[in-house]
C-alpha cells in the first residue's frame, strides 16, 4: 500500500490510498467460501453449493463489505502512520486511472485543530456570590406552608379573594362559537396563584358563591393554544363554591411534619438554610463556570472542524425533535427545524469542548478519584437515604462518566478563575434563583 497526504484547506486533508486488486479479490473469494459452507439453497446439500452460484447471489454484498473493510483498515493505518488526529468520518471515493493491478481511493477528511489557549491573565471575569438571608428563609417557609394549606368553605355572602380556592363552571365562545378547551364544570383553581390568565382571575375575584358573570378575555398572541391565540373570547363563569385557605402556624408541629426530629422552629429554619445554601452553591458554581468557560473560549485561537460541528448540530436537532415528541407534537420527527437555529450553539459546544480538552491535557486537570467521590457525596447529601443515592451513581458507568465530566469542568473553572482578573460581585438571592 502506498500513501500520499495532501492539505486541501485549513483542517481538510486528502489521503490517496492504493491497494493491490488481488488483496481485495482474495478476501472476497475467502468470504464467499465461508458463505458457501454455511448457506442453504434449494437443490443443493448444505456445504455443497458451487462457488459461482454463491457468487451470483452474494458476490455484490460481499465485495462491498470487503471494500469497506479493507479501505477502512488502510485509511486507519495511513492516518496513524502520518500521525493525523482524524475528526469525523472520511469521505472515501474510488479514483480513476490507477496503475494496472491496483485500486486507488481518495479519502477526504478533517483533522482536529491545533488549539492556542491564549493568555488567561488578561481575561476579566465577574464572579458572583450570594448570601442566604432571613427573608429568603421566610419565603421558603411560606412556600412550605402553602403546600400544606387546608381549605374551609366560606359563607354564601363572602366574596372570593386572593388565596381562596374557587370551584367554577365556565364556557367560552369566540364569535358565538364554542372552541376546544373553552368549557369546564367543577373546575378548581387558587385565586391569585397565576394558574389562570390575569383577565380570568380578575373576573372571578370579588364574585360570591352562586353568582354568574359574562366577561371578555383576550388570549395573548403567544398563547399555547394556537386556535385561540390572539383572539378574544366571551366567557360565562358561575362560581359554585369558595373556600378560604388556612396556612399552618410556624411551630413545632410544622417542624416535625417537615422531618425535623427535635421539632423546633430554630431547627426548621436551620435545615431550610442548609438546603438553600446547598442550592445556592450549585447555582453559583454553574453561573461562575459559565463566565469562566466564556473567558477561556474567547481567549483561545482555533479552527473548527466542520464535520464535528455538523455532528453536534444533528444531535441538537434530534434533541429538539425528541422534546417536541415528548410534548405531544404530531409528526415531531418530520418537523422542519432549520440548522441555523442551533448552529451558534453547536459551534460554541465544539469550540469549548476542544479548548477545555487542551487545557485539561496541558495543565493535568483530570478528575481525581477523591474529587469524584466527594462530588457524589455532596449530591447525595440532600436525600433521605444518601447511601442509596451514592450506590445509584457508582453502580452505573454512564452516570459516573457524567460526574467525572462535571468535576473536570469544576477543575477547569477553578484554574481559569485563579489565572484571570476576577471581580467579586454580590447578587441578590432572588436574582440567582430566578425569582421575580
Amino acid at each position: 500500500m502506498t500513501v500520499t497526504v495532501e492539505t486541501l484547506e485549513k483542517l481538510e486533508r486528502k489521503i490517496t490510498l492504493t491497494l493491490p486488486a488481488d488483496v481485495i479479490q482474495n478476501e472476497v473469494t475467502r468470504r464467499l467460501k465461508d458463505v458457501a459452507r454455511k448457506v442453504k439453497m434449494d437443490g443443493f446439500r448444505p456445504g455443497k453449493v458451487p462457488l459461482n452460484v454463491v457468487a451470483q447471489q452474494y458476490g455484490y454484498s460481499v465485495h462491498y463489505e470487503v471494500m469497506n473493510d479493507k479501505v477502512g483498515e488502510a485509511f486507519s493505518m495511513a492516518a496513524n502512520e502520518a500521525k493525523l488526529r482524524v475528526a469525523g468520518q472520511p469521505k472515501i471515493t474510488e479514483k480513476e486511472g490507477a496503475p494496472e493491478g491496483q485500486i486507488a481511493f481518495d479519502a477526504v477528511f478533517e483533522v482536529y485543530p491545533e488549539v492556542k489557549l491564549g493568555d488567561l491573565s488578561t481575561a476579566e471575569i465577574e464572579k458572583a456570590s450570594t448570601e442566604v438571608s432571613d427573608a429568603a428563609i421566610d419565603r421558603t417557609l411560606d412556600i412550605l406552608r402553602k403546600q400544606r394549606r387546608t381549605f374551609a368553605q366560606r359563607a354564601q355572602d363572602q366574596a372570593a379573594v386572593d388565596g381562596d380556592r374557587v370551584t367554577i363552571d365556565f364556557a367560552g365562545k369566540i364569535d358565538g362559537e364554542a372552541f376546544e378547551g373553552g368549557k369546564a364544570e367543577a373546575f378548581q383553581f387558587i385565586v391569585g396563584d397565576g394558574q389562570m390568565l390575569k383577565e380570568f382571575e380578575d373576573a372571578v375575584r370579588g364574585m360570591k358563591s352562586g353568582e354568574s358573570k359574562t366577561f371578555p378575555l383576550a388570549f395573548p398572541a403567544d398563547y399555547h393554544g394556537k386556535d385561540v391565540a390572539g383572539k378574544t373570547a366571551d366567557f360565562l363563569v358561575t362560581v359554585n363554591k369558595i373556600e378560604a385557605a388556612h396556612l399552618p402556624e410556624v411551630d413545632g408541629a410544622l417542624a416535625k411534619s417537615l422531618g425535623i426530629a427535635e421539632g423546633t422552629v430554630e431547627g426548621l429554619r436551620a435545615d431550610i438554610k442548609k438546603n438553600l445554601e446547598r442550592e445556592v452553591k450549585f447555582r453559583l458554581q454553574a453561573r461562575n463556570k459559565q463566565a469562566a468557560m466564556d473567558a477561556l473560549a474567547a481567549k483561545a485561537e482555533l479552527d473548527l472542524p466542520k464535520s464535528v460541528v455538523q455532528a453536534e448540530l444533528e444531535r441538537l436537532v434530534e434533541g429538539a425533535r425528541a422534546d417536541l415528541k415528548q410534548r405531544g407534537v404530531k409528526d415531531a420527527d418530520k418537523a422542519p427545524i432549520p440548522d441555523d437555529l442551533f448552529r451558534p450553539q453547536a459551534e460554541r459546544r465544539v469550540r469549548l469542548g476542544l479548548v477545555v480538552a487542551e487545557l485539561v491535557r496541558e495543565k493535568a486537570l483530570q478528575a481525581k478519584p477523591e474529587q469524584i467521590k466527594a462530588h457524589i457525596e455532596e449530591l447525595s447529601a440532600s436525600y433521605e437515604k444518601p447511601a442509596d443515592v451514592v450506590r445509584w451513581y457508582t453502580g452505573d458507568n454512564r452516570r459516573m462518566a457524567e460526574v467525572e465530566a462535571i468535576v473536570i469542568e469544576n477543575n477547569v473553572t477553578e484554574y481559569v478563575l485563579a489565572q484571570a482578573k476576577v471581580t467579586e460581585k454580590s447578587i441578590d438571592f432572588d436574582e440567582l434563583m430566578g425569582q421575580s
